[in-house]
């Protein structure tokens, strides 16, 4: 029997772990009953334990002259190392998440993932491209190439909530990836109490969370997200007022998301709004020390070229080399109002124009009254310009609520109260509009645009509800007349020859209005013009989620649906490439938005010419200044391309453009005004501010040239070569799959049936599965991407399938020990007789932080294989060379037990090993490691130390500035605050560096 005397350093011994024999690093004796062992396991991982005497009985000290004994199944050895293979693929196929996704990357999606943000440790990263270049792709590349890697067991996305299913569906439709949405019941049925806990892969809705402050101290509360990803993270803004920066909720709950998780993500097509200050505050979000304090000009200037991406449109090209996006085209149609119409726009904007004047005087008074009546004239003017329908609705419901109010002043006796009630407006929404759905607005614009009123007394009243009734008549006329010149212009641009495509069917089209009122009466009109009720769909902020999923999906799928009409609730994240025609209806007041608009129909896959058409009225007040703007546009379209509508939302950034719309309402009488706004128009749209715009919009240098393209092209080429193959996986999981008890046939070329799933796999999958759960039968599976969309619809089994997962985990666990006892195998396409040994080497280089759950913080990992012959020489021995071998059979392992027991195979070949994969290529690896990160590393220590300091002598000098404010008796209650700001940036700095 063993005993505890015989257990010595370098020896090999079993029993001391489940799993196989371990090789004694030390040994240190415990008075002489126990001792404590430390030992490297066949993964090379290090442990440690303490043996008792009576543990001796099921010990067993093997030979400690000898490493290996070359004994083991030679079929088994190689199973188990084909299973660490694949279970560390994306050492060998630097594009394993593109492989095993049903998806076929853009060269910019893979430059944005493989080589920008896959590389960071940690992530800390704003991708920017342009709308429509398919960040959601970019993010499930990186979300499943982070697993791969085994650096991903936390996931959780915050998208704004018409986005979430569109997030799931793609996670798991694409890339197999099962993300959960976070709801109602999930909270209130949760498990720990805390279900960002009980969760592991979640979708959040932006504003459930920025809305809930109970929910954000759960999330603060729960284990650490590995990666977290804000989609449209411009939502999640800042601004400076005076010397104070105003923080919204999105934007504190941005700040949080960054503190609870290890890599961030913000994707955003809009981060910057015009606005350096701003835009710092957003940067803010990744990295709080590099962009801290108040942006000042002269002294903050932030390069952020290592921090985010933004490719524009026009930069994106194929892998032939030809662009990506067609090109765009926008017509302005301008049309003439009818005498009738004419009447109408004069009486309700003078309506508006005396109001508006009216409630300046509660400027000083009654700042939220004055916004309330002044948002609902401005919503009022809006409508009169969409349509006759939207007009008589609003001023009918409008008056009607007015009337009411009237009759309940009168019947209370209150007729001499100095007031009425104001409308329970949430101001937070009508200050940050952004903020909100599409539904929500249309509630609020609904209540404010009927109740909100400037009249003080019954009197007023009373005549402000007259006033109404006049006009509500004169609307009613022109709803009967049929004279709408508006919808005539729309039915005529549905007759123009791009309507029709060569075969002479109707291509499809989509028009977007703003109130539902116009959307409603566009409905009928345009079904009656098409004569086919099921041609025409629309979207508006009450159509629920699901109902938009289907109009969208019919939009793009059924042939029969030709028009969808739709507000802004389809204006962001609403993929609609099938058409290339689109009307604005109704211009909004936010040009921002007309892009938001184009890049529907203007995104990947769309392969024709996009086509605009604007309708706007002639002489009218806010029609004259948005006719300019699109006319003074499509000339700067013609000299810089379609990149003059990337920069719409940034033109007027001392002025908004609905600040000058109701300028022009209010005084467009005066010509002096006219000529001001005509040259603020001009100005804004100025080729050299559009130019400056453009450069300022790009943020980064970064271009992606076709030469680089090329490069791409072909190093995913060699990387397909190198790559695990489909065929390697599926020889593996076939035998593997039996041995463990599977049933599993052939059935058509490269698929199977798997008539029965072993217990054995399924309990695994419990145990380590992330996904979604294994079924007990697959009807069918396969192995290569091609081969998925057959009858039936196989499963795509890939690196990171919840079933080969389980079969890689049993296999190892089973047979991991083989790779330290060794096996004799055959290489049947080598003629010579010379004997070698094969060994599997892992190296990784970690740097100095701690990583995720206290453990190192690993930054690049390799697997090589390298081979020892009889002199001594250590060689590459390529990327799989046990493909190649099969196991010996029992003569030919007796004819080489002469071979096999040579001394140069009996000494410690694997310390002359480890010894070359130090020198030879560990070394290198962290030398090519660290030429990558040092400048990185060094750029953000400077960038850090710059503003940190900038910020330390701004605190110092107002500190110094204040002490003699003190001395002079201006006794200043600031001067602690200024003297701790500054102590704590000091102390930040030095925390920071050390």
């Amino acid at each position: 029997m063993t005993k505890l005397e015989d257990i010595k350093p370098g020896g090999r011994v079993s029993g001391v772990m489940l799993g196989g024999a371990v090789e004694v690093v030390s040994v240190e004796w415990i008075g002489n009953q126990a001792v404590n062992v430390v030992y490297r396991q066949s993964s090379g991982s290090v442990a440690e334990t303490t043996i008792y005497r009576d543990d001796e009985h099921r010990l067993d000290v093997q030979s400690a002259g000898r490493n290996w004994s070359f004994d083991a199944d030679g079929a088994l050895l190689r199973l188990v190392t084909e299973a660490n293979r694949i279970k560390l693929a994306h050492f060998f196929d630097p594009y394993l998440a593109i492989h095993t996704s049903k998806v076929d990357p853009l060269p910019h999606q893979i430059s944005a993932v493989y080589g920008e943000m896959l590389p960071r440790q940690p992530l800390r990263f704003l991708l920017a491209d342009d709308p429509g270049a398919g960040k959601t792709i970019m993010s499930g590349l990186l979300i499943k190439e982070l697993i791969a890697r085994s650096d991903l067991e936390r996931c959780l996305v915050v998208a704004p909530g018409s986005l979430v299913e569109q997030w799931q569906d793609e996670l798991g439709e694409k890339f197999g990836l099962e993300f959960d949405i976070l709801s109602r019941d999930m909270i209130e049925s949760s498990r720990s109490g805390n279900t960002f806990n009980d969760c592991n892969r979640m979708i959040a809705r932006l504003d459930v969370l920025a809305r809930n402050e109970e929910l954000q101290e759960k999330l603060l509360k729960s284990s650490e997200w590995d990666l977290i990803i804000a989609d449209e993270a411009h939502r999640m803004s800042a601004t400076f007022f005076g010397s104070e920066a105003k923080y919204t909720k999105r934007y504190q709950l941005g700040q949080k998301l960054g503190q609870v998780c290890r890599h961030f993500l913000l994707m955003s097509a809009t981060p910057h709004n015009g606005k350096e200050r701003d835009f710092q505050l957003f940067m803010a979000l990744l990295d709080g020390d590099r962009f801290e304090g108040r942006f000042r000009d002269g002294v903050h200037v932030a390069d952020v070229e290592d921090m985010m991406r933004r490719l524009t449109k026009e930069e994106l090209l194929r892998f032939d080399g030809r662009p990506l996006f067609p090109e765009r085209r926008a017509y302005t149609v301008k049309y003439d109002l009818s005498p009738e119409e004419a009447e109408l726009y004069t009486a309700v904007t003078d309506y508006v124009r005396d109001e508006m004047n009216r409630v300046l005087r509660f400027a000083e008074t009654d700042g939220r009254k004055k916004n309330n009546v002044g948002f609902a004239l401005q919503i009022l003017q809006r409508r009169l310009a969409s349509s006759p329908a939207a007009i008589y609705q609003s001023l009918k419901r409008r008056r009607e609520r007015l009337e009411a109010e009237l009759s309940e002043v009168r019947l209370a006796a209150k007729s001499d109260r100095a007031g009425f009630a104001q409308p329970k407006v949430n101001q937070d929404l009508l200050t940050n509009m952004d903020e909100y759905g599409q539904d929500e607005i249309d509630e609020m614009e609904d209540l404010i645009s009927t109740s909100a009123t400037s009249a003080e007394t019954a009197e007023q009243l009373e005549i402000e509800v007259e006033t109404l009734k006049g006009l509500e008549g004169m609307a009613l006329r022109v709803l009967h007349s049929g004279h709408d010149t508006k919808w005539q212009q729309l039915d005529k641009i549905l007759d123009d020859d791009l309507m029709l495509d060569p075969d002479g069917h109707r291509r499809k089209l989509i028009i977007f209005t703003e109130p539902k009122d116009t959307l409603e009466y566009l409905r009928n009109k345009v079904t009656a013009r098409l004569g086919k009720p099921d041609a025409v769909d629309v979207i508006y902020g009450g159509v629920t989620r699901e109902e938009r999923r289907k109009v969208v999906e019919r939009f793009m799928q059924d042939r029969d649906m030709l028009v969808l009409i739709a507000n802004d609730a389809a204006g962001e994240g609403v993929n609609l490439q099938r058409g290339h025609l689109m009307v604005n209806y109704d211009l909004p007041w936010n040009p921002n938005k007309i892009e938001q608009r184009f890049g529907r129909i203007h995104r990947i896959g769309q392969t024709e010419v996009c086509h605009l058409w604007n309708l706007v009225a002639k002489d009218t007040r806010e029609g004259d200044v948005y006719a300019r703007l699109l006319e003074k546009l499509e000339a700067a379209r013609e000299a810089l391309g379609g990149r003059v509508y990337d920069v719409l939302g940034e033109l007027f950034e001392d002025r908004p453009l609905r600040d000058l719309l109701l300028e022009a309402i209010q005084y467009n009488d005066d010509e002096d005004v006219k000529a001001r706004l005509y040259k603020a128009v001009d100005g804004a749209v100025d080729q050299s501010h559009l130019l400056t715009l453009l450069q300022k919009r790009q943020l980064t240098n970064d271009t992606m040239p076709a030469a680089q393209v090329q490069e791409l092209r072909i190093a995913m080429e060699k990387a397909e070569a190198q790559r695990l193959q489909p065929h390697h996986i599926q020889s593996f999981f076939v035998e593997a799959f039996q041995r463990l008890g599977g049933q599993i046939k052939r059935r058509e070329e490269g698929r199977w049936e798997i008539t029965h799933v072993p217990l054995i796999i399924r309990e695994r999958d419990r145990q380590i599965g992330g996904g979604a759960p294994i079924q007990k039968k697959y009807e069918r599976i396969c192995f290569e991407k091609s081969k998925i969309n057959q009858q039936p619809v196989a499963a795509f089994v890939y690196p990171g399938h919840p079933l080969l997962d389980a079969v890689i985990s049993i296999v190892r666990e089973q047979n991991d020990h083989l790779m330290k006892q060794g096996a004799v195998l055959v290489d049947d396409t080598d003629d010579g007789t010379e004997v070698e040994a094969l060994f599997l080497l892992e190296h990784s280089v970690q740097d100095g932080r701690p990583g995720h759950a206290g453990n190192a913080n690993l930054v690049s990992q390799k697997l090589q294989f390298a081979t020892v012959n009889q002199a001594g020489e250590i060689h590459d021995a390529g990327i799989a060379p046990h493909l190649n071998l099969r196991a010996a059979t029992p003569e030919e392992i007796a004819s080489v037990q002469t071979e096999i027991s040579a001394p140069w195979l009996t000494a410690d070949l694997e310390k002359r090993v480890v010894q070359y994969a130090t020198i030879e290529l560990a070394q290198g690896h962290v030398t090519e490691v660290r030429e990558r990160r040092l400048p990185e590393i060094d750029k953000v220590e400077h960038e850090v130390k710059a503003r940190l300091k900038k910020e330390i002598n701004y605190w110092d000098s107002r500190a110094a500035e204040l002490k003699e404010e003190e001395k002079a008796a201006r006794r200043s209650d600031q001067l602690a605050h200024a003297e701790r700001r500054a102590e704590d940036l000091a102390e930040r700095l030095r925390r920071v560096l050390s």
